[in-house]
C-alpha cells in the first residue's frame, strides 16, 4: 500500500507551478473556442499571453452568484460548458435553480484523491449517505470511491435505522456523508443496540465538523476526515494524516487546480496568508471554469504539509465572501467598498462597519493608510455617498489593526 495517491502529490512545488502555468494558455483558448459564455467573458483576451499569475489576475472573475443569471440568459449552463449537453453524463440541479454538469469518465469530480488520503482503499465497502437526487454530492463521492476500487452502498439521506442495519449486516468499514448524519447513525446504533464497530473511517463534508464530535467519534474507533468540494468544481482540498494517525493542519489543494485568494468583491489577489475569496481555475475540458469565484472564504497556510504532500495548503472553509447587507433600504456590497478603495490609492485595507438600531443605522469606513493625504477624509465621505447613495463616516486606524478574517463589510447590528 503506497502512502500517496500518485507521484503528483510529492512534486517539487516549482515543478507543479510550471506545469500549471504551461497548461493555462491552452485551457483559456479551449474555453474561448468551445464555451460561448467564456468566449464573451474573455473577449479580446489573447490566450497565449495568459501564462503567468499576474496575467491571470487581470481576467474577470465569474462568481457562483452569477450562474443563475448567466443560465437564464443562455440556458441551460450559461454557455460555460465546452462539451455539448447531449455529450454530458448528468445534469444536477441546485437551489436557485442552478444547473451543474457531470461529464463522462472515471473520477470526473477528482474525489478519489481525498478518499485515499483518508485511508479508503480498493476492496473497501463504503456507505455513501450524500444525496443522490438533483444535487451532485452523492455522485461526486461515488465516482471517487469507485475509481479507488471500493464497493459502494448508495444509502443517500434519511432512513437512519436502515442505514444502521445495513452497516451492521454488511460490516461496512467506510462512511461518506455529513458529520451530523454520521452522529445520527451512531446515536441510532446505540439506541437499537446495533454493532457498528466495523465502521473505521469516515469522509465528511458539506457542513461544519465540530472538534468535539470528531474527538468523540475517534474514541469509538472512527477516524473522521474532511474534504472541501463544490457542485461546480468538484474536489478542491482535503485533509491528510501523519504516520501516527494524527491529522495535519489545514487542507491540501487538489492537483490540477490554480488557486487564487482574492479580496471579496474584487478580483485582486490578497497578500500571502490573508483571508479572502477562493477563486479557482480548473483544467476540466467539459466545464472549463476560468477564475471561478466560489464565494467561500479561506487563506493559504505557509510551508509544506508534514505529511509530505507538497501542494498549497488552505485553512479550509472560513465563511462566505458575499457580505452584501441592506442599510436604510439600500443594498451595500463588497464590490462597492472595493470601488471606494480603488478610487483612493492611499488606502491599503478597509472595512465598512454597519451598526445601530432599527431606524438609526450608521456606516463607518475604517481604513488603514499607506500614508497621510490632505483632505482624504472629505474625499472618502464623498466617495461613499457617490458609490452607495448613503451617508457614511470615516475612521483611520493603525496599520495592521483590522482583523485578517476576509470581511469587507462587518454588520454588527442586532435584530433580537
Amino acid at each position: 500500500m503506497t502512502e500517496y495517491y500518485d507521484a503528483l502529490e510529492t512534486r517539487d512545488p516549482a515543478e507543479r507551478e510550471r506545469a500549471l502555468l504551461a497548461a493555462l494558455p491552452g485551457q483559456i483558448a479551449h474555453a474561448q473556442k468551445h464555451a460561448p459564455g467564456f468566449a464573451r467573458i474573455l473577449a479580446g483576451v489573447d490566450a497565449r499571453s495568459v501564462s503567468t499569475r499576474a496575467a491571470l489576475a487581470r481576467l474577470p472573475v465569474t462568481r457562483k452568484s452569477d450562474l443563475s443569471e448567466l443560465q437564464k440568459q443562455e440556458p441551460p449552463l450559461g454557455g460555460l460548458n465546452a462539451t455539448p449537453l447531449n455529450k454530458l453524463a448528468k445534469i444536477f440541479v441546485s437551489p436557485g435553480p442552478v444547473y451543474e454538469p457531470e461529464g463522462s469518465g472515471p473520477d470526473w469530480w477528482r474525489s478519489a484523491r481525498s478518499l485515499f488520503a483518508a485511508g479508503f482503499r480498493a476492496g473497501d465497502l463504503v456507505i455513501n449517505t450524500f444525496a443522490y437526487h438533483f444535487t451532485p454530492a452523492g455522485s461526486m463521492m461515488e465516482c471517487g470511491a469507485r475509481a479507488l476500487g471500493c464497493t459502494v452502498v448508495p444509502g443517500g439521506i434519511g432512513q437512519t435505522e436502515m442505514q444502521v442495519s445495513t452497516i451492521a449486516d454488511l460490516r461496512i468499514g467506510g462512511f461518506v456523508g455529513t458529520p451530523s448524519f454520521l452522529k445520527l447513525i451512531v446515536d441510532k446504533a446505540d439506541e437499537v443496540k446495533a454493532d457498528i464497530s466495523c465502521l473505521k473511517r469516515a469522509m465528511v463534508g458539506g457542513e461544519y465538523l465540530p472538534p468535539a464530535l470528531r474527538k468523540s467519534l475517534g474514541e469509538r474507533g472512527i477516524r473522521v476526515m474532511q474534504s472541501y468540494a463544490t457542485a461546480d468544481l468538484g474536489l478542491l482540498a482535503y485533509e491528510s494524516v501523519l504516520s501516527d494517525g494524527s491529522i495535519t493542519e489545514g487542507m491540501i489543494l487538489d492537483e490540477g487546480l490554480l488557486l487564487e485568494i482574492v479580496r471579496p468583491g474584487s478580483g485582486d489577489p490578497v497578500a500571502p496568508g490573508e483571508v479572502g475569496e477562493v477563486v479557482i481555475t480548473t483544467f476540466n475540458p467539459d466545464y472549463p471554469l476560468v477564475r471561478f469565484g466560489t464565494g467561500d472564504l479561506s487563506a493559504v497556510l505557509p510551508g509544506i504539509s508534514p505529511c509530505g504532500r507538497t501542494n498549497v495548503r488552505i485553512k479550509g472553509w472560513m465563511g462566505r465572501a458575499d457580505q452584501t447587507t441592506k442599510v436604510r433600504g439600500m443594498f451595500v456590497t463588497p464590490k462597492q467598498v472595493n470601488e471606494i478603495v480603488r478610487r483612493n490609492p492611499a488606502i491599503i485595507k478597509a472595512r465598512l462597519v454597519v451598526a445601530g438600531e432599527t431606524g438609526e443605522h450608521s456606516m463607518t469606513l475604517r481604513c488603514e493608510l499607506a500614508h497621510e493625504v490632505a483632505g482624504l477624509q472629505d474625499l472618502l465621505v464623498a466617495s461613499i455617498r457617490e458609490v452607495t447613495k448613503l451617508r457614511g463616516d470615516i475612521e483611520f486606524v493603525p496599520k495592521g489593526s483590522l482583523p485578517n478574517d476576509g470581511k469587507v463589510i462587518d454588520d454588527t447590528r442586532k435584530y433580537d
